[in-house]
């Protein structure tokens, strides 16, 4: 088992950016798939981004695609989310997400462990 904590998150105008980071502990980081999802209000959760245990392997929503990178250091069981040109749409708490298997992973079912979560807000 896993335990992830995300931070990072905050309020920023329309342009700007932000990293988020999620933290982890338990078992071995390196093993994991990791992915960051978002839920704006109203919405369902929905992909952001993945990235292969090695990190040799990223793929993102076509939403953020040019705009986020996710990246990885298993020396410090660490995934970032770096956010760039942020747009009032992009509003939403962002989760962190593990799973056990090895592939491009795109749906919530098939993460295993989630963090708490941090707000990310845009204003226009």
């Amino acid at each position: 088992q896993v335990q992830l904590v995300e931070s990072g998150g905050g309020l920023v105008q329309t342009g700007g950016s932000l990293r988020l980071s999620c933290a982890a502990s338990g078992r071995t980081f390196s093993s994991y798939t990791m992915g960051w999802f978002r839920q704006a209000p109203g919405k369902e959760r929905e992909f952001v981004a993945g990235i292969s245990w090695t990190g040799g392997s990223t793929y993102y929503a076509d939403s953020v695609k040019g705009r986020f990178t996710i990246s990885r250091d298993n020396t410090k069981d660490t995934v970032y989310l770096q956010m760039n040109n942020l747009k009032p749409e992009d509003t939403a708490v962002y989760s962190c997400a593990a799973s056990v298997y090895r592939g491009h992973y795109y749906s919530p079912r098939e993460y295993n462990y989630w963090g708490q979560g941090t707000q990310v807000t845009v204003s226009s």
